[in-house]
């Protein structure tokens, strides 16, 4: 089980759900792993839970729309383990509401969140995973990265931009590993309806009622395990194998 013994892996938005899972997860398979969120008592409680298991864990608090904070916890990870080798970005927002609302600070939230977040993470590694030449960049999308649903305009907008954000960074990476013979690898992982917090950010009560409604008739939605076995699928993948995408939904939802 100790497939990534030698591997540091960095997860964002890792107080619950998705990320809280795959930091457990990615633990469990032998990587040292780096969680951080802006609920740093949430960070504490997991890495104990790994410990506990026989992991290596390291909470940093961190918000992911602030540069410098993000900068500071990749800097915290290499000084601790000296290498990164996996950065999962999964911080996310999705405060949704119908846009004759004009809830502008919500939208700002989820750029800076969903999209400015991801960015300042990316910007974080890759120099240290050009440096090595090797390493793996997980962006955690949605199926919203590949169709628009209403009250939703600007978090699938936000989803979308992952998608191209990581489809462009895959094709550049790729090329620079045709020159230097680097295998730095970029994986977007799409989940459908999963059962975590991430309902709990919206705040436009019939909206909220309305996505409550659809998740509930699905009867049987994603768990954040689900997703995290997902993300251990692709990142143990064998060095010559690059899982460009994992789009993973319930049996039960059409969409």
């Amino acid at each position: 089980m100790a497939v990534l013994s030698d591997q540091v892996a960095v997860i964002t938005g890792a107080s619950s759900g998705i990320g809280e899972a795959t930091a457990a997860a990615l633990a469990e398979h032998g990587a040292k792993v780096v969680v951080s969120a802006r609920r740093r008592e949430r960070l504490e409680a997991l890495v104990g839970r790994i410990a506990d298991a026989g992991g290596e864990a390291l909470a940093v608090g961190c918000d992911v729309t602030d540069r410098g904070q993000v900068q500071a916890m990749v800097e915290r990870a290499m000084e601790a383990f000296g290498r990164i080798d996996i950065l999962v970005s999964n911080a996310g927002v999705m405060p949704l509401a119908p846009m004759a609302r004009c809830r502008v600070e919500d939208w700002e939230s989820m750029v800076d969140v969903n999209v400015k977040g991801l960015l300042y993470g990316i910007g974080a590694v890759l120099p240290i995973m050009i440096g090595q030449k090797s390493g793996h960049i997980v962006n955690v999308s949605s199926t919203a990265g590949r169709r628009t649903f209403p009250n939703g305009a600007v978090y699938c907008g936000t989803k979308h931009a992952v998608h191209a954000i990581s489809e462009g960074l895959r094709h550049e990476i790729t090329a620079l590993g045709q020159e230097d013979g680097s295998r730095i690898r970029v994986t977007i992982i799409a989940p459908g309806a999963v059962v975590t917090e991430l309902l709990d950010s919206i705040t436009d009560d019939e909206t909220r009622a309305m996505f409550e409604r659809w998740r509930d008739e699905l009867r049987d939605p994603l768990r954040s395990d689900d997703v995290a076995e997902a993300i251990v699928y692709a990142v143990t993948a064998p060095g010559h194998v690059n899982v460009n995408e994992i789009l993973v939904r319930p049996t039960g939802q059409v969409r």
